[in-house]
């Protein structure tokens, strides 16, 4: 906005602008007068060293450091002249103005500049990323492995005195009522029992020399393990992949670009992957972050870079809705740079299909975004250079053998919100790089969590309530072949409602009509299979059921219920189980994970649970798992890297430690901080 001196009004402020004459508003800059920044970012450039040129003072405003760091090395390439008339300084400004008062004074904000005129949403609220240690809590009755005496059971924390001061202490119960207790100074030597899935372990007896026998030969074992697992690392590390050079100005203007304040998570994991990126040896990084998060611009970023330095990039995903979804993204943030996007999906005709698979073979196109199309035979490309792979744990492992055959020289970006235990295994051992985004945009509200047994009334008050706020609803019945009985109970239940089916056994054409409709607002309750499980992202949805939820598994009940609350607005999720049918005590044990970790951010927490109720299996096969249930996971994973440590070079690993007793009380006391897990 442009304004005149300012006139007092009877309060004495100055009149808003928007309320003067147009004539007023604007000041006269001749005929190339200058409104507002539109156009594009060299248009902008333009407009703004026209401006410069009038004696006008300008101040362009960054919303950070690193914004106006980023903005003088864009400007120092495209327009030096410019940054010697312009003042650069860190704030906040949601639109740019001209001043007459002074001599003229005109302040831009940079997200104008990049020609982003949408608000820059901040996070004011800070949250740091939890430490994997972290995950892992402990409960009266869990099941622990201490290194030195075995297999226990964990009773709690115990205050006791020991040479006349306090301490608290681990309380563990081993075989035959044997118990032992453990000062927290020593808690380094307590670790929560994962094991494989409903097999209960046997408790250690105290004195006996079994665990002594059980450690040594899962150490022996690992030895084979720790073999495999470095050849493989070796043979990825010193194959040569694509060295990305150091980001141009092109590369700088189109990060800056992003409409919104990158999370501190979101920085790190992309200075992370840019590293990656400019090294000779092949990426392959595991990005984790809950639904929301910012790892789909993470990914954006990263395809841009690679397509920047000559190369094609390829994003793998599990379903077309999510195929056509990606596409809209990648699209319309790479719309003013020269890059061409396509998506090969079922959703395609044939002829277009074929025009795509030769367009990649050719290098026509920069970006292909698909489904498992992607890894058929006739798909080639001229110059890959990234993988991005998304929902990693919708993949089998035949699909997974077909990438190999990418894999040589090619950067790899996996995106998940909940890792599958193998992929986890790897980047908890620091085998696989991982990326950790665990800061929740803001005003993003957790997603309230019900697990019920079926009830009409609870179903019709839900649904009406969404509806009363003008928003629509998910009804996930995963079974194609009662779906539409389903969908006339529930349209015989709320009347008031337009209720549609859709799942991935109809045709092409009728799919992507019923989902336009509901994108559209011409569906209030959606019921469908799980198609809409990966990435789906629709604001006006906030209330989702799960019905049957018994028979889902953790991960993909915490991804389900990603698909609602992606927004400011409060969502809902109701996860149904029949009224009469039994369900089984691994399933209860799903459910109640879903309602206890049901806080933003909560994936990693998800699929360290699911790796408990599930089992841990083995990195490179079965011949492991007996081992894991021996010794339990944690410990597994201990002897693992200390015997990889051993035979990659490094030094010894000692077991024993110094104890330092000075004989003072060291305790929290339970009327300071009464939950025991708190004082933990």
């Amino acid at each position: 906005r442009t304004c005149a001196a300012p006139d007092l009004d009877g309060d004495g402020w100055p009149e808003p602008p928007w309320k003067r004459p147009e004539a007023e508003r604007r000041l006269d800059l001749g005929a190339d007068g200058w409104e507002r920044l539109s156009g594009g970012f060299e248009t902008s450039l333009r407009e703004l060293t026209l401006l410069a040129g009038k004696n006008i003072a300008l101040t362009i405003a960054c919303n950070n450091a690193a914004e106006r760091k980023r903005l003088v090395q864009v400007l120092e390439e495209k327009r030096p002249s410019l940054l010697e008339r312009a003042e650069l300084t860190v704030g906040r400004l949601s639109r740019g103005f001209i001043c007459d008062a002074g001599g003229g004074v005109a302040f831009v904000s940079d997200h104008e500049l990049f020609g982003r005129a949408t608000p820059v949403r901040t996070s004011r609220k800070r949250y740091a990323g939890t430490p994997i240690a972290d995950f892992a809590e402990l409960r009266e009755g869990d099941y622990v492995v201490h290194v030195a005496n075995g297999i226990a059971l964990y009773e709690g924390m115990r205050t006791l005195g020991q040479d006349g001061a306090e301490q608290d202490f681990l309380a563990l119960r081993f075989a035959e009522d044997a118990r032992i207790y453990v000062p927290l100074s020593h808690i380094d030597l307590v670790q929560r029992y994962i094991g494989l899935g409903e097999r209960r372990p046997q408790l250690s007896k105290l004195g006996s020399a079994a665990w002594g026998r059980r450690k040594a030969e899962a150490e022996k074992a690992v030895r084979d393990v720790a073999q495999d697992l470095l050849a493989t690392q070796a043979k990825r590390l010193s194959a040569k992949g694509l060295a990305l050079p150091e980001d141009d100005g092109l590369a700088l203007e189109f990060d800056a670009s992003f409409p919104y304040d990158e999370t501190p998570d979101q920085l790190q994991a992309l200075a992370d992957i840019r590293r990656d990126q400019q090294s000779e040896a092949p990426m392959e990084r595991l990005l984790c972050g809950d639904v929301g998060f910012g790892k789909t611009e993470i990914a954006v970023r990263a395809a841009f870079r690679v397509v920047n330095a000559g190369r094609q990039a390829a994003v793998l995903v599990p379903t077309t809705i999510l195929a056509e979804q990606h596409y809209r993204t990648f699209s319309a943030r790479m719309a003013d740079y020269p890059v061409t996007v396509e998506c090969l999906s079922r959703f395609r005709a044939p002829p277009e299909q074929k025009a795509i698979v030769e367009n990649l073979r050719h290098g026509r196109t920069d970006i292909v975004v698909g489904t498992h199309r992607l890894l058929s035979d006739d798909v080639s490309f001229k110059n890959l250079g990234l993988i991005v792979i998304d929902e990693e744990q919708k993949f089998g492992v035949e699909s997974k053998e077909r990438l190999k055959r990418f894999r040589a020289d090619v950067d790899i970006l996996t995106m998940t919100a909940t890792p599958i235990p193998r992929t986890l295994h790897m980047s908890l051992l620091g085998l696989r790089d991982i990326s950790n985004l665990a800061t929740p945009p803001r005003e993003r509200h957790s997603v309230k969590t019900m697990v019920a047994r079926w009830s009409d009334e609870v179903v019709r008050r839900a649904i009406l309530r969404e509806l009363s706020r003008g928003g629509q609803c998910f009804f996930l019945h995963n079974r194609v072949l009662n779906i539409d009985e389903t969908a006339a109970r529930l349209q015989l239940l709320v009347p008031e409602a337009r209720v549609a089916v859709g799942h991935g056994q109809m045709a092409e054409g009728e799919l992507l009509a019923v989902m336009t409709r509901f994108l559209d607002g011409g569906i209030d309750v959606l019921v469908c299979t799980t198609i809409i499980e990966s990435g789906v992202d629709i604001p006006r949805v906030n209330t989702l059921f799960v019905n049957d939820a018994d028979h889902f598994g953790l991960s993909e009940l915490h991804q389900l219920r990603g698909r609602v609350g992606r927004y400011r607005h409060q969502a809902y999720a109701y996860f149904l189980v029949p009224k009469k049918r039994p369900i089984s005590p691994e399933a209860r044990k799903r459910l109640q994970a879903l309602q206890e970790y049901s806080e933003l951010g909560s994936g990693f927490r998800i699929a360290m649970r699911d790796l408990e109720i599930r089992g841990a299996g083995n990195l490179l096969g079965v011949e492991q798992s007996g081992h894991i249930h021996m010794i339990g996971f944690d410990l597994y994973c201990r002897l693992l890297e200390k015997a990889v440590a051993a035979q990659d070079g490094g030094p010894p690993d000692e077991d024993g430690q110094p104890e330092l007793d000075i004989g003072a009380g060291a305790y929290l006391p339970a009327e300071y901080i009464p939950s025991e897990r708190q004082r933990l």
